[in-house]
């Protein structure tokens, strides 16, 4: 279901719209709290480790822990209201993008867009237009996410209109460049990956048929969340670090600061002063996040392409029998 298919023609570029953003909306709700807490582990300067001393997260169970205690629940759905923007802007233009473009291959070219191949450039190519999309959405998202107490920012008018007055249009495309470069890979692995393991299980069980299919495309999303997440990392710790710059007052409650002047600059000061390990900041709850997430996006994407397919069926035979 997810990319072109010459012999299904049942979900048009405004369905797969809707169903991305329907997908988009349900999986944010049910990983915030992952997020929140991977975007405190990418900010933190210092080790995270109990051995510390100015370590203030140690890890996942003694974050969400810490969290609570300090803030209360509603912490772990901080910038929400921006993130579900995101998301549901997010899932309409990527896979609204990804759907077309798989078309356009399969129409003008000699690939077959069912090709994992076609699947990887196709997925990176939607994946960077909702991005460019999104991006000040993402930025706000990553304020509301990492502010602590008292919090600087009121509410999502607050902080367009303080951000725009105090750093200007651009602050809000703060992080892009690295966002574009590790976008388009991991992306591209993402819809790959669930290509082959969808044909990887057709293989192993063909008499599958539609049973069980539900729980194949979240196990397959998940695998492929894991495998695009783990080889693209550092590229999203990059971008945290430069979206929060310009607004260390608000970080100094979660430990040291720091200011950088670019890519460039962000890689060699984390290299200097964290170690290679301080690339990988916060990879188990992201992990743990793109799992969770990618599953449930293919997983929800594909049961509400089912519905509406099955809506328009129903509806073209009603309209037969009349």
């Amino acid at each position: 279901m997810v990319g072109y298919d010459p012999e299904a023609k049942c979900v048009s570029t405004v369905e797969a719209a809707a169903a991305g953003s329907a997908s988009g909306l349900v999986t944010r709700v049910l990983v915030s709290p992952l997020d929140v807490i991977k975007i405190r582990f990418q900010l933190q300067i210092e080790q995270l480790s109990s051995r510390n001393p100015g370590a203030k997260y140690h890890g996942i169970l003694q974050a969400v822990q810490c969290i609570f205690q300090e803030e209360g629940l509603v912490a772990f759905w901080k910038g929400h209201v921006p993130a579900q923007f995101l998301s549901v802007g997010y899932g309409a233009v990527q896979f609204m993008a990804f759907e077309s473009l798989t078309k356009l291959v399969h129409n003008v070219t000699s690939y077959n867009a069912r090709d994992s191949f076609v699947h990887f450039v196709c997925g990176g190519l939607a994946a960077c237009t909702a991005t460019v999309a999104v991006q000040p959405v993402d930025t706000l998202r990553t304020r509301f996410a990492a502010q602590g107490e008292p919090k600087v920012y009121r509410n999502l008018r607050h902080a367009v209109v303080t951000m725009y007055q105090t750093e200007g249009p651009r602050t809000f495309y703060r992080g892009l460049t690295p966002t574009i470069i590790a976008i388009f890979p991991y992306a591209g692995l993402q819809f790959s990956s669930y290509n082959i393991l969808q044909q990887f299980f057709e293989w192993v069980i063909p008499a599958e048929g539609k049973k069980g299919g539900n729980v194949k495309n979240l196990v397959c999303g998940g695998c492929a969340g894991i495998i695009s997440k783990t080889l693209t990392y550092p590229f999203d710790l990059f971008k945290k670090r430069l979206q929060v710059g310009g607004f260390e007052h608000a970080r100094a409650a979660f430990g040291q600061v720091r200011i950088y002047r670019g890519l460039l600059d962000c890689v060699r000061q984390i290299m200097r002063e964290e170690g290679p390990g301080g690339f990988f900041k916060g990879l188990s709850p992201s992990l743990l996040k793109a799992a969770v997430s990618t599953g449930l996006v293919f997983f929800w994407y594909e049961l509400f392409c089912s519905l509406l397919c099955t809506l328009k069926n129903t509806d073209s035979t009603m309209r037969k029998e009349c």
